[in-house]
């Protein structure tokens, strides 16, 4: 299903499955897209961090990974994922381990990585590959 992610500031983006279909304005993706799902969200609509520090301390693999995507980060460097385990989750979670850092870029056939963040910084959503894997309530 094409979704079009829109928030207060940053335009907006038409992903179709774990592609970018396009960027532009919402009116402008409405009339590319017509009958697309639309989600509004608060505060600015960006390209998804790369998370270039430790992963964050869980008790699991899969929690570790999870912390992550709850900071609009959905890739990680391979220098810190340091189990297999950890690496297995990255992956079945679609997060892109990198061998050095690269900046992330919302453009057309792209991969669908983008995240939405308020005015203080902090990750309101984050899209994966096209999948919706963290909203904040």
């Amino acid at each position: 299903m094409l979704t079009i992610h829109t928030a207060d500031e940053g335009g907006a983006v038409a992903v179709e499955g774990s592609r970018i279909a396009g960027t532009g304005t919402l009116p402008e993706l409405q009339q590319r897209f017509p009958g697309a799902r639309v989600r509004s969200w608060p505060g600015v609509l960006g390209p998804a961090r790369v998370h270039e520090g430790p992963l964050p301390a869980a008790p699991s693999p899969r929690e570790r990974i999870h912390a992550v995507l709850k900071t609009g980060a959905t890739a990680v460097l391979a220098e810190h994922v340091d189990s297999l385990e950890l690496r297995v989750a990255a992956e079945r979670n679609g997060v892109e381990i990198l061998t050095r850092p690269r900046p992330m870029t919302l453009v057309d056939l792209g991969r669908a990585d983008l995240a939405v963040f308020d005015g203080a910084g902090t990750c309101i959503a984050t899209v994966c590959a096209g999948r919706l894997v963290h909203r904040r309530r």
